[in-house]
């Protein structure tokens, strides 16, 4: 069974700058489980089949313009029906003034009410946005995490295959850190990962030699980056003679992280190759493919060879450990 994570409501509160209005107990001690966000329309009707009290709830001109247009039994009718399936927390958009019989409800129920001064559909975005991140599926692989020209690169390999000595040079070269050693990925969406740094070791690499060192601290703030999405992985091996490395470029290789498929280049370790420049030209590459140009197809055609077809192939990376 998946592992199921979790946001506080203090957290929620505090990336999204919203008032408390009414809390039942400390914002930290309430969690919120999903994503999914909902705002109260047909629930308030009385209708209530379906209705994910898990979910935060939003409330803008639309919702509470209906509620003042009730009677006042029909209202208390409506406030019993929602919220006595204890929403997991209800907010309030544009700054509206908040009725005292909805507060009093709120306060009865035990429903966490708050709000704030964004309209209704740019909070929504941002608020899922946040969550997805935050409530999102991860898993932690060794490598290093680099921004380069826009290309989240997942640089993995043995030990000592030159991971750190290759993003040190590429952060010398104006790129940027995300993370050394250990990688968080988070599956954000159906079709994205993003990789971060667990935070206890964020920002620091690791040099055989040398030891430990603060990217942020010795290159500066532009060196490193909080976050980045994984755009392709390059494995680093030592050079096997016996193995028919790909010259062309036209065959795909892909590896599965949770469920989403990601670029693979595998480059074989010799000495005297400059890895980092190795590095800029894939991550280069990689970006040219997405915007739909493969100079490998080119040349194909150039030579009459077109009807040479790329094939894919899924890499075992890691184990499902």
């Amino acid at each position: 069974m998946a592992e199921q994570y979790s946001v506080s409501l203090e957290k929620i509160i505090q990336n999204h700058s919203l008032e408390i209005v009414y809390i039942p107990k400390p914002a930290n001690e309430i969690e919120i489980l999903t994503s999914e966000i909902n705002r109260p329309g047909i629930v308030l009707t009385g209708y209530t089949d379906y209705f994910d009290s898990l979910r935060i709830q939003i409330l803008g001109w639309t919702e509470l313009g209906f509620l003042q247009n009730m009677l006042p039994e029909e209202r208390r009718r409506a406030l019993a029906y929602w919220l006595g399936l204890h929403p997991a927390a209800a907010v309030v958009t544009r700054g509206l003034e908040i009725p005292d019989y909805f507060v009093e409800a709120c306060e009865e129920y035990e429903v966490p009410l708050l709000r704030t001064d964004e309209e209704t559909s740019p909070f929504l975005a941002a608020l899922i946005a946040y969550l997805n991140r935050e409530l999102a599926p991860r898993i932690t692989r060794h490598g290093v995490l680099v921004e380069v020209y826009g290309e989240g690169v997942l640089i993995v390999g043995e030990s000592g295959a030159g991971k750190s000595e290759t993003a040190i040079e590429l952060i010398k070269r104006g790129h940027r850190l995300i993370a050394d050693d250990a990688v968080e990925i988070r599956k954000v969406s159906d079709k994205v990962l993003e990789g971060s740094s667990p935070t206890n070791i964020r920002h620091f690499i690791e040099l055989r030699g040398i030891g430990i060192i603060n990217a942020r601290r010795v290159f500066g703030m532009g060196a490193v980056k909080p976050q980045e999405k994984i755009d392709m992985i390059i494995q680093l091996e030592e050079w096997d003679s016996t193995k028919a490395y790909d010259r062309l470029g036209l065959d795909n290789e892909y590896a599965k992280l949770l469920d989403v498929k990601v670029p693979v280049i595998t480059v074989p370790i010799t000495p005297g190759r400059n890895l980092a420049v190795i590095v800029e030209t894939a991550a280069m590459n990689n970006r040219q493919k997405k915007m739909g140009y493969n100079g490998a197809k080119e040349l194909m055609h150039s030579l009459g060879m077109d009807d040479i077809e790329p094939s894919d192939k899924e890499l075992e990376l890691w184990s499902n450990s």
